[in-house]
């Protein structure tokens, strides 16, 4: 029997007086693969404005559905158990990267010795070595990206939540952003990276269960103000999850093609 991790259950939100989410309902369950320790990446993809960002917090227990429920079967607690990285990357400016990493190891009671050794670990696995000296306004977009989401597993997390991870990076920053998030996944079979995001291709890349939010059409009426999950894709039973040269092939071709073209009309 499939373990449920996460259960999204009738979950609206409003903005005003507008209905931002209506009935979003998903299921996360957990992903295994035989001899290999594999996490998961659950990517939510739709367009900006569609309230990605909204659901985001909701998940992770900043902002309480106006009806509607998350129920979390991990037992994590946001502060303890799920990371979360905003856009603006939560960064200590007044300190390096390395000295980011190191502090929240010593919030999290390791001792300095093994504060550091965790944060040059991590600086390695991330590709960050060579500026583990520097402040975060002297790297670039990508590698702070990448500080943001080593810093949110210095310690063990079960969840960890990614807005736009994405968002601005060129091609060869955003190959190792998807990297990176693979391999917080794949620390432990457990552990659950959900992400969204508005770019096909990166969503595409790096998830192996996909959700299309987005809005639906109310013939003759256009576009509702509401979003709801309009698709779900398992990329694993469809061969698309955890090949790292996906790219170029006719699978992955014909797959980001209706993707695309489903992206047009949420």
């Amino acid at each position: 029997m499939t373990d449920t991790i996460l259960k999204v259950d009738r979950v609206c939100q409003r903005r005003g007086d507008r209905l931002i989410l209506d009935n979003v309902n998903f299921t996360i369950v957990d992903r295994t693969r035989e001899g290999r320790t594999t996490g998961q990446v659950v990517g939510i993809l739709g367009p900006s404005g569609v309230g990605k960002t909204t659901l985001l917090r909701i998940i992770a227990g900043l902002d309480a559905p106006e009806s509607g429920a998350v129920i979390d079967l991990t037992g994590s607690r946001l502060t303890d158990d799920v990371g979360l990285v905003f856009q603006h990357y939560p960064l200590l400016i007044h300190r390096t990267i390395q000295d980011n990493l190191e502090v929240v190891g010593r919030m999290s009671g390791m001792s300095r010795r093994e504060a550091r050794d965790c944060a040059l670990y991590l600086l390695r696995q991330f590709r960050l070595e060579e500026c583990g000296h520097l402040y975060p306004a002297d790297v670039s977009g990508g590698q702070r990206q990448r500080a943001a989401i080593a810093q949110q597993v210095v310690r063990p997390r079960r969840l960890l939540l990614l807005d736009e991870p994405f968002s601005g990076l060129d091609p060869a920053v955003l190959e190792d952003v998807i990297g990176a998030i693979v391999a917080v996944a794949n620390q432990h079979d457990w552990n659950t990276v959900i992400l969204v995001t508005h770019d096909v291709r990166a969503a595409l890349l790096v998830s192996d269960t996909l959700l299309l939010l987005g809005r639906s059409s109310i013939p003759g009426a256009g576009r509702t103000t509401s979003a709801s999950i309009q698709g779900t894709y398992d990329l694993v039973k469809q061969g698309l999850a955890w090949h790292p040269e996906l790219v170029g092939t006719p699978v992955f071709a014909e797959a980001e093609r209706e993707l695309r073209d489903r992206f047009r009309s949420l």
